[in-house]
């Protein structure tokens, strides 16, 4: 019996000297996108001063698909020694899952949610040969057109997604989801005009909003962004129900050692407090702040169940 103690106090302690050691090699951050989006680009960013901190290469591993829910189900699956993260957010945590029957993973019980970076706001981008210059008139054309209008986002399970399935219910519209893998594809096709409405993330749009290229109807916050106030919100439009942000977080599969967490926890704090990186995840209209471990996962819990019936009643599904 004695011995037994002595061999599972030295597993503890072999343990204990691991997390504190971790990371000893490049640590692998599964962005759920491809690349060009707003998770990829802030994965990309964050990845720098990480891994100053962490004295370890952060390897960006873009794993684009099935409403993100590939890549996350990946960083679920992976050994919880923190070498396998994930650069969470709302797509493959709030709103996929629901999509799916049965899920491919639990988005609460799978991972440990360690690090909350900040939101960021989608907006309404049209071709500029659509006649409408504001959402009253943009619902008027889409009314009037014979076929259903097409609607990109980027991807199955994206914020676009469901608020273009919200909007497409609620106001009796014809619409029809083109799914991309990513927003830089789905450019492609609406700067050409083979899509002529977007429902996507500010950021990566901005610059073809700024060159005329495209035209901003509205964003889906509750209040104007700092980096387009020209473009108003949902919410002072009257559209309540079209409001949505998506998260970003940095987090991991289930059962990571505490002093793996805390340590990712403390270096992505620092990270958003460095100016140059708090500067450039304002220009791309990240709003951030700093959450615990434990209030990051408790807000990660209010975001799946306040999606869960709004999934629903849209009907999107996700095989």
């Amino acid at each position: 019996m004695k011995l037994k103690w002595i061999l599972i106090l030295a597993l503890f302690g072999s343990m204990n000297a691991a997390a504190q050691s971790w990371p000893t090699r490049p640590v692998r951050v599964i962005v759920t996108f491809a690349p060009g989006g707003s998770s990829d680009i802030v994965a990309r960013l964050v990845a720098i001063p990480l891994q100053t901190e962490l004295g370890q290469s952060i390897i960006v591993d873009n794993k684009p698909g099935a409403g993100g829910t590939i890549g996350a189900a990946e960083a679920a699956t992976a050994a919880p020694d923190g070498y396998t993260l994930l650069l969470s957010n709302s797509a493959p945590i709030s709103i996929s899952p629901a999509m799916q029957d049965p899920p491919r993973y639990d988005p609460v019980k799978a991972f440990t949610h360690m690090a909350y970076i900040g939101s960021v706001a989608n907006v309404f981008v049209i071709h500029p040969s659509v006649p409408a210059k504001n959402m009253a008139e943009l619902i008027a054309w889409i009314k009037a057109e014979k076929n259903p209008v097409n609607y990109g986002s980027g991807g199955i399970g994206s914020i676009g997604h469901l608020v273009g399935e919200t909007m497409k219910k609620d106001l009796g519209l014809r619409m029809e989801h083109v799914g991309y893998k990513g927003s830089s594809p789905m450019h492609n096709d609406l700067l050409s005009g083979t899509i002529k409405l977007a429902i996507d993330t500010l950021p990566q749009n901005v610059p073809f909003m700024k060159d005329g290229k495209l035209r901003a109807i509205a964003v889906t916050s509750p209040a104007r962004a700092p980096m387009a106030p020209e473009v108003p919100s949902v919410q002072e439009l009257g559209q309540k129900k079209l409001v949505a942000e998506n998260f970003l977080g940095i987090s991991g599969p289930a059962g990571l050692p505490r002093e793996v967490v805390a340590r990712v926890h403390a270096a992505n704090k620092k990270a958003l407090a460095d100016p140059r990186v708090a500067q450039r995840l304002s220009e791309l209209g990240v709003q951030s702040r700093d959450m615990s471990p434990a209030e990051f996962s408790a807000f990660v819990a209010a975001q799946v169940k306040d999606w869960y019936q709004p999934v629903k009643d849209s009907g999107a599904k996700l095989n």
